[in-house]
């Protein structure tokens, strides 16, 4: 069942047949009566209008049946069963060292920055990505870590040190991936600062919220990949099939977003996220996360002229105010704009 359906408990559908899995993450969780609602259906369509951009394809093309989909869908649920993706990211091996880091405290910014500097590899990530549109606070260039964390502070360096740890798992390796994994990545930052902004809005762990925010894009290049394998051991010569890729998606992603965490041994409150996203407490069916996802892949798709939801139907499936609603997606328009070169 698919990560983009994790607010299943307010449009609650029969889950198709096959084995039981974890929900979706635009519809979360089971058990919860559904409301009176006629919004089920923009939400699907806009979960298949996302698929549709990422593979690059057009809906017509993914309602076709796959030829070969019987022989790759399950071998890749065994696979996911057993825990032994092939493709499955290994955890950074900074990232121990940094969540204690950045969780203490105590820590000051000579100490963090000399954490970060101790990665090379680490430090030119990060630079990209404090000085990409999505971080940047202004025109000036940042050229060091210390400068960035004197710049943006502590509080905000933990989501430029996430997303630069996260960047190269999902950089392209060739060019039959390489529009993919930017879609996706783009999607990913997008999904993830939504949360961050609500979260923020609403008091909550803003690092957190953002970290898991990026492990749908994640789980996501990890199953193209893993089917980009299947393919290659059980039938080389045959191209990939887009409508396999989005089966898989629709299935396994949340699955394999718990075997990233569980994997990496992410903090107990940053499981505790994704595990209250996807099965909520009665009368708390929104959180931060699935708020921030169904906002951040509406506003990528608007902004990428694909089909989306009305922002009237928006406002309608998340939970903010307006006077939230109106702060949080000027802001995360005003980023894709930013970032977009067609638009300087």
């Amino acid at each position: 069942m698919r990560l983009l359906s994790w607010i299943s408990t307010l449009f609650s559908r029969p889950p198709p047949p096959g084995p039981e899995l974890p929900s979706r993450l635009l519809h979360p969780g089971r058990g919860a009566p559904p409301p009176e609602t006629d919004l089920e259906p923009a939400l699907h369509k806009l979960e298949e209008h996302l698929f549709s951009w990422i593979l690059d394809t057009n809906p017509a093309q993914l309602e076709k049946p796959a030829l070969h989909g019987n022989l790759i869908l399950p071998e890749l649920e065994t696979r996911i069963m057993e825990g032994k993706l092939e493709e499955l990211p290994r955890q950074p091996m900074t990232l121990p060292m940094l969540l204690r880091g950045l969780s203490d405290e105590n820590t000051d910014r000579s100490k963090l920055s000399k954490i970060i500097l101790g990665d090379p590899a680490l430090t030119d990530q990060l630079l990209q990505v404090v000085n990409s549109p999505f971080f940047r606070t202004g025109e000036q260039t940042i050229e060091s870590v210390d400068q960035a964390i004197f710049i943006i502070g502590i509080d905000g360096i933990r989501s430029v040190i996430s997303a630069s740890l996260l960047r190269p798992m999902l950089a392209a390796r060739n060019s039959s991936e390489a529009l993919f994994a930017q879609r996706v990545w783009r999607w990913g930052l997008t999904c993830a600062r939504s949360a961050e902004m609500i979260a923020r809005l609403h008091g909550q762990d803003t690092n957190a919220f953002f970290m898991v925010g990026l492990f749908p894009a994640l789980s996501y290049m990890t199953l193209r990949r893993e089917v980009q394998r299947l393919y290659l051991v059980r039938l080389p010569s045959t191209e990939v099939e887009p409508q396999v890729i989005c089966e898989a998606l629709k299935r396994y992603d949340w699955k394999a977003a718990q075997l990233l965490a569980n994997d990496w041994a992410l903090p107990p409150r940053f499981v505790a996220q994704l595990l209250t996203a996807e099965r909520p407490t009665p009368g708390e069916q929104h959180t931060p996360l699935n708020d921030g996802i169904i906002l951040g892949t509406r506003e990528v798709l608007r902004h990428a002229h694909q089909r989306n939801l009305p922002e009237e139907e928006l406002r309608q499936v998340i939970q903010l105010t307006d006077q939230e609603f109106d702060r949080v997606r000027p802001a995360i328009a005003a980023m894709l704009k930013e970032g977009d070169p067609r638009s300087h």
